[in-house]
């Protein structure tokens, strides 16, 4: 594994209040917290990305129309 990299960052003081009471509770430490935080986040990312190429070869359709169907089919 890659040597850790140190950056600054700037959080809210309730944000960063919340984190040191959540590392101390898990055992863990503030910036394990963060690494997950921003993995997960990423990780969100790139699952919206590989449905966008999943479905990009799907027919479009106009909002207007989509509303239509929903209100038809009593979904709306």
């Amino acid at each position: 594994m890659a040597e850790p990299q140190r950056t600054t960052v700037y959080l809210d003081p309730e944000l960063h209040r919340a984190l040191r009471l959540k590392a101390a509770e898990t055992d863990s430490n503030v910036s394990a917290l963060v690494n997950q935080a921003v993995r997960a986040a990423l990780a969100d990312d790139l699952e919206d990305l590989q449905a966008l190429e999943d479905r990009k070869a799907e027919p479009s359709r106009r909002f207007e129309e989509f509303l239509r169907d929903l209100r038809d089919d009593g979904l709306l």
